[in-house]
């Protein structure tokens, strides 16, 4: 395989990584099942940590395997075994309410998409192919976790949501050369620390209000139950 064929197979690659990533944002953003969102997310995760480790050996970066490894360790392994744990534990319902219909909302996603290579492409001009693409789509991923934030109502699909909006951040990353250690692994920390608070959060939402339908929460106004 001469030079230039394996410039286009590493391109290639990288490219089908990224787009894995945004195609599972997609994915969350139709499903309606707290289950097979987290599932997804998953698989995200996976598909992040597969692209991280080809950008660090297109890059001959070694710090991106650390981050290949936290990906698929915490965000596609811990991650979604305690959403899991924690959905049985509270008993919570298996089917999420939309604020929007499916249609609707998977045509504000393409909108949204559009935005982003609009977005990035000026900003891009100087970068290479390869920078530009992958900048649009981390920041497609980026907004797809926000509109799955905003048309979710169920607390668990909304921590789901800000986990996806972390991939696209960390997507991202990997994808610009030069980006230092101690940002990948500030990212990976800021998430575990979330998903453990958000794990108490959701407890003492149960406990109080006996739901995890933002809606409910919403219409209450302080009376006892």
């Amino acid at each position: 395989m001469d030079q230039l064929s394996l410039a286009a197979f590493d391109y290639d690659v990288a490219h089908l990584a990224s787009a894995l990533v945004l195609l599972a944002a997609f994915g969350l953003l139709y499903q309606r099942r707290l289950p097979g969102m987290i599932n997804l997310f998953a698989l995200q995760s996976a598909a992040l940590g597969t692209a991280a480790a080809w950008q660090a050996w297109m890059q001959d970066a070694t710090q991106l395997y650390a981050t290949a490894a936290i990906v698929w360790t915490l965000k596609a392994g811990a991650v979604p075994v305690g959403l899991h744990w924690l959905i049985r534990r509270l008993h919570s319902t298996r089917t999420v309410e939309t604020v929007l219909g499916i249609g609707p909302t998977m045509l504000a996603g393409v909108g949204l998409i559009a935005l982003a290579v609009l977005m990035v492409t000026p900003i891009g001009a100087t970068r290479s192919a390869l920078t530009r693409e992958e900048l649009a789509l981390a920041l497609s991923v980026i907004l797809l976790g926000l509109l799955i934030m905003i048309t979710r109502r169920h607390a668990v699909s909304q921590v789901i949501g800000f986990m996806c909006i972390e991939n696209g951040v960390t997507l991202a990353v990997v994808g610009v050369k030069g980006m230092p250690l101690v940002v990948e692994m500030s990212v990976a920390f800021s998430v575990m620390v979330a998903c453990i608070l958000f794990g108490i959060f959701f407890f003492h939402i149960r406990e109080r209000f006996d739901t995890l339908d933002l809606h409910f929460l919403e219409s209450f106004r302080g009376e006892d139950r």
